[in-house]
Parts: C-alpha cells; structure tokens; sequence
C-alpha cells in the first residue's frame, strides 16, 4: 500500500498508533477529537474513523460522556495475546497448504515480492502494511471463515506491537526470510511445516522476546514496567 494512497483516516490513525506505541501519548491521557482535527487539518469524519480503529486495536478507550482515552495494556496480556495469535495463525497455514487455490498462491507470492521490494527500500511502514497482505492471503487460503476472521479481529489488537517489532534491527529482514520459508512450505503442501514456521514467526520468544521487551522500555513505552 503506497502512503500516497493512505486516507486522511488511515494517516490519522498511524499518527496516533505511533505515539501512543512510542509513549509519546501516555495511558489515561484523553484524545480531543476537535484538536485532533486540527492539529492534523482534517475534518470530522476521519478524525471518527480512526478513532473507531484504534478502539478495534485496544489502544484507545471511549468511555460514555466522559471522552476517548488512551488505553492502559499491560506486557503480560500482550505475551498471552501474542501466544493465542501465534497457534491462530499456524492453524491458517495448516490448512491453506492444503487448501490454497493457484490464484490465492498468486496473490501470496505477490504479496511476499511487495515485502521483499519494502524490505530493500528499508521502509518500514511499507513493510508493515504489505506484511499485514502477506497474512491475510494466507487466512483466506484457509478456507475456513470463522477461523480467518478469529485471526483477522486478533491480529487487528497486535497490529500495532507487530508494527513496533520491526523497529527493532534486523527484524524486517529476518522476518521476510521467514515469509519465503512460509511461502516455500505452502507451495510444497507441507502442512506441518508451515504451521511449524507460522507459529513461530508470530511468538514472541526466547531472544525475541527479550528484543521486544527491550525496546519498549528504550521508547520510554508507557507500558514498560505494567503486568
């Protein structure tokens, strides 16, 4: 997705994403959407839009007659989010190496060539959207609609920590090498491979986890520190 294409919306909501994930708008802190509007030069509307996107992720909190907040989520749930999203996730790919039509591997692999043409322009923002591409062709491959909209709502509330991920050095690069092993696996039918690969790519552990943790609290993230 070229930024150029992006809506008033879709930019309001990446601003607003990324200073509440680099703790530039902190918990609690309440979200004037007439100053949002202007502070961004855009009207009602989209300043609404976004608003409801960010609700849809966790970020933001609208509480009846007192206003829109930004939300307070702690490390630990994110861990115990990322974990359900990961088994989420193998599960698609589990079944979309069986399941994946010749026009759905089409659109995959365009999706990983599009990642790989973000990934040498080092744009990470382009990654993010064309990664987020990547996964929902997979969910759809799947065939199995309750379970592509289960993953698609959770991912939607990670969204932006896996955005946050790929701040982190060599990330991007090491996630598109797992995209071509994904890619790879699902070509050849290897269900358990790719279900293997999948969860994996998703889960936040060992080193990753440490490198997850570690950059929240270098952004001066306001979770830092919250279970």
């Amino acid at each position: 997705m070229n930024g150029k294409k992006r809506s008033n919306a879709q930019r309001l909501k990446d601003a607003l994403e990324n200073d509440i994930i680099n703790g530039r708008r902190t918990p609690g802190e309440r979200l004037d959407l007439e100053t949002l509007g202007r502070e961004f030069n855009v009207s009602r509307t989209p300043v609404r839009e976004a608003i409801q996107q960010l609700v849809a992720s966790g970020l933001v909190t609208v509480m009846p007659k007192k206003g829109t907040f930004v939300s307070r989520v702690g490390i630990d749930q994110l861990i115990e989010m990322f974990e359900v999203m990961a088994e989420l996730e193998g599960m698609c790919g589990r079944l979309a190496a069986r399941r994946i039509t010749e026009d759905e591997l089409a659109a995959l692999q365009g999706a990983l060539e599009r990642c790989a043409a973000a990934a040498a322009a080092g744009d990470t923002d382009e990654y993010y959207y064309e990664n987020e591409s990547f996964h929902d062709c997979i969910y759809a491959a799947s065939h199995n609609t309750f379970l592509a909209e289960e993953a698609r709502q959770l991912k939607q509330r990670l969204n932006p920590y896996r955005r946050l991920q790929l701040q982190v050095r060599h990330r991007m690069h090491s996630s598109l090498a797992e995209h071509r092993e994904i890619l790879a696996a699902i070509e050849g039918g290897q269900a358990e491979r790719v279900e293997r690969v999948l969860r994996d790519h998703v889960l936040i552990q060992g080193e990753r986890f440490s490198d997850f943790v570690a950059s929240v609290r270098q952004l001066g993230h306001p979770l830092a520190g919250t279970g």
